[in-house]
C-alpha cells in the first residue's frame, strides 16, 4: 500500500482553487482536508475537531512558541489560523492522504517541511486581467477589496515556481481533470 501523502494547493483569490479542490475531495483519492487551528470563536454548528481547533489567541500563541505549528497567520489582531503538526501526523496515521489550501507562504513552508511525500500546486489565473474580471463579476468585493486582491495576486505569483506544479486555470474543466491526473499519479507512487 502507498504511503499516506500530502497535497497543498496555493493561488491568488479568484484563481478557482476552492473549485478544482471541492472536486479532487469527491474523486475516489481517499483525500480529506487537514483540519485547521483558529482563535477565532466558533460559528453555527461548528463543533472543535471537526471544522477547526479552536484555541484561545493566548493557548494559540502558546503553541506558536512551542513550534506546534507547521505554518501558520496572523490574519488580524489576535485572528491565527494554521496548521498543528500534530493532527497533520494523525490524519497520515489514519492512512489518509492530506490536503492543504493555504497561502504561497503557509504551502512553501508545508513542503519544505515534508519534502518529498508532500506535493505542492500553485493554481495561477490565465492572467492578471482575468483574475481581476473575476473578482469583479463575483460581485461580493469592493472596488478596493479587488485592487488589494489583485496587488497581493502580482506578488502571491511570484512564489509560483517553487511550487512543484503550476496549473493554470484558463479553462476550469481541464484545469479539473489536469489536477486530477497530476494528484493521482503523486498518490499511486510508491
Amino acid at each position: 500500500m502507498a504511503m499516506s501523502k500530502l497535497i497543498i494547493f496555493s493561488a491568488p483569490s479568484g484563481a478557482g482553487k476552492s473549485t478544482i479542490v471541492n472536486y479532487l475531495l469527491q474523486q475516489d483519492l481517499n483525500m480529506k482536508f487537514s483540519i485547521s487551528a483558529t482563535s477565532r470563536p466558533p460559528r453555527g454548528t461548528e463543533q472543535h475537531g471537526v471544522e477547526y481547533f479552536f484555541l484561545t489567541p493566548d493557548e494559540f500563541r502558546q503553541r506558536i512558541a512551542d513550534g506546534d505549528f507547521l505554518e501558520y497567520e496572523e490574519v488580524y489582531k489576535d485572528r491565527f489560523y494554521g496548521t498543528l503538526k500534530s493532527q497533520v501526523d494523525h490524519q497520515l496515521e489514519l492512512g489518509q492522504n492530506v490536503v492543504f489550501d493555504v497561502d504561497v507562504v503557509g504551502g512553501c513552508n508545508i513542503k519544505k517541511f515534508y519534502g518529498e511525500r508532500a506535493l505542492s500546486i500553485f493554481i495561477q489565473p490565465p492572467s492578471i486581467e482575468e483574475l481581476r474580471h473575476r473578482l469583479e463579476g463575483r460581485g461580493t468585493d469592493a472596488p478596493e477589496v479587488i485592487e488589494d486582491r489583485v496587488k497581493k495576486a502580482a506578488y502571491e505569483l511570484t512564489f509560483a515556481p517553487r511550487f512543484d506544479h503550476v496549473l493554470i486555470n484558463d479553462d476550469l474543466e481541464t484545469a479539473k481533470q489536469e489536477a486530477y491526473r497530476i494528484v493521482s499519479e503523486f498518490i499511486r507512487k510508491p
